[in-house]
């Protein structure tokens, strides 16, 4: 593949036929944290408590955005309810009023310990490790934990880089929000030495694939993403099929696929991947169909594309964001015909904002069924709505009425145990909940899975032969 690139010149020249957006960025990437926020000229039109309140919430939350987001994806003139700008821009209500007014008081004394103290005590309350990441996930090899790995799904690893634990900007809904900011330094993943790793696929023969995630995996210089890669690479491991990766990049910052300094490198370590005889897999994340209509992205897509990357898409549904039946099937659309596949709608997590964007499972149902019977089968690859959860990802299948009884019709697409995959079960019709744990059984006491699931709660290799 002859590695070039158009011009910045050509490029925004491409862009200025784009009436939605600016019409011109540099490639030069520009973060903005809390403490450069009131740098943010586009805020400037925004009132100050507007802006008061958004910097209480980053004291809590994570933000992060740049240069790229705020000038290309952002319609200035639909503020607050740009879901883009509800993505990316903290918001008053994305804390609960206790927690609000609480952080509001800390910083009003403006002593830092005790506004460091009120955060650390707020983020412990909101769950920072769901679904059992940190005591059921990880792996040992040769008796020592594997930090940066996770291991819950028989095919599947886990791989969280240490110097892949940022994002070129923060989703406000992140599931893995703990990771950006400071709880407990010991509970973060990242893995740094590779050997135990890769002798650790070696071992497992049921893993086919390896999903190098964070963070965004993305942020990465491409030197320091081959000293993860490269050893995988050379190891030439049998039954490793799949490399996957993880990342908002295409969206945040597509410059990343285009122009940056290493994108020749970055691109053609993932040509030598394929020319190894292993798929890559980019699991891209778009949560509204807008950020898919800039040039930069569509360029982005086609040099990904050109190396050999399949991409696949996912995504949350989101209450102020995306919670559309229109929105997402216009979404699957814009993905397939820019040769995407769609993979996932999941249902939010039960962890930091979650009740800022939650839908109920029936509804995001409803939405899912709509969205669906608005597209043509070649956008019905997706599955949803999905629950990441403790024993596996369990999908809402539908609403039906047994022996008179209204109930939600749920299904395993993947669980701690694999013979839980795909039997249906049944929860009682309750339209106010929001996740698995609302849920009661519909004839029996429990779930079918919850006698079992004790024994399953470790990382695959360490309960596999509870399927013996």
């Amino acid at each position: 593949m002859d590695l070039s690139f158009e011009t910045e010149e050509e490029i925004n020249r491409k862009t200025d036929k784009n009436n939605n957006f600016s019409s011109k960025i540099s490639n030069r990437y520009k973060s903005y944290t809390l403490s450069n926020i009131d740098r943010i000229k586009e805020l400037e039109t925004l009132d100050e408590n507007t802006i008061r309140d958004m910097k209480i919430v980053a004291h809590v939350l994570p933000f992060k955005t740049n240069n790229y987001v705020l000038q290309n994806l952002i319609n200035w003139n639909d503020i607050p309810n740009d879901p883009i700008f509800q993505l990316t821009l903290p918001q008053k209500d994305m804390l609960l009023p206790h927690h609000f007014k609480r952080m509001k008081e800390a910083i009003v004394t403006g002593d830092k310990n005790i506004i460091k103290k009120v955060s650390q005590s707020i983020r412990l309350e909101l769950n920072p490790y769901p679904a059992g990441q940190k005591t059921c996930n990880i792996p040992k090899y040769n008796g020592k934990k594997l930090n940066g790995v996770q291991h819950k799904y028989q095919e599947t690893v886990l791989l969280f880089p240490s110097n892949g634990q940022s994002c070129h900007a923060y989703c406000t809904f992140c599931f893995r929000w703990s990771q950006f900011v400071t709880i407990d330094a010991n509970r973060k993943f990242g893995m740094k030495p590779m050997d135990d790793f890769v002798n650790y696929i070696h071992e497992h023969p049921t893993i086919t694939d390896i999903l190098i995630t964070g963070g965004d995996p993305m942020i990465m210089h491409a030197s320091v993403l081959e000293k993860y890669l490269r050893p995988i690479i050379e190891a030439n491991i049998p039954h490793l099929r799949t490399i996957r990766i993880g990342s908002k990049s295409l969206s945040y910052w597509p410059h990343r696929f285009i122009n940056d300094k290493d994108t020749s490198t970055l691109l053609s370590l993932f040509q030598e991947i394929k020319e190894n005889g292993l798929n890559v897999a980019f699991m891209a994340h778009f949560n509204h169909f807008r950020e898919l209509q800039s040039p930069y992205l569509e360029l982005a897509v086609k040099n990904l594309q050109e190396v050999g990357v399949m991409i696949r898409t996912q995504s949350p549904l989101l209450n102020h964001i995306n919670a559309l039946a229109d929105v997402w099937a216009e979404m699957w659309r814009k993905q397939v015909a820019l040769g995407m596949i769609p993979y996932y709608m999941f249902v939010v997590r039960d962890t930091g904002a979650q009740y800022y964007f939650s839908v109920p499972l029936v509804k995001a149902w409803l939405i899912f069924k709509k969205a669906y019977s608005k597209v043509s089968g070649i956008c019905r690859t997706v599955r949803g709505p999905s629950m990441s959860c403790t024993p596996g990802k369990i999908s809402v299948q539908g609403i039906a009425k047994i022996n008179e009884q209204k109930v939600i019709v749920l299904s395993f697409i993947q669980g701690r145990n694999p013979d839980w995959v795909k039997k249906p079960f049944f929860a009682k019709y309750n339209p106010n909940a929001t996740w698995i744990d609302a849920l009661e059984p519909a004839f029996s006491e429990e779930f079918f899975y919850e006698k079992d699931l004790p024994k399953y709660l470790g990382p695959y290799n360490e309960i596999k032969h509870c399927n013996d």
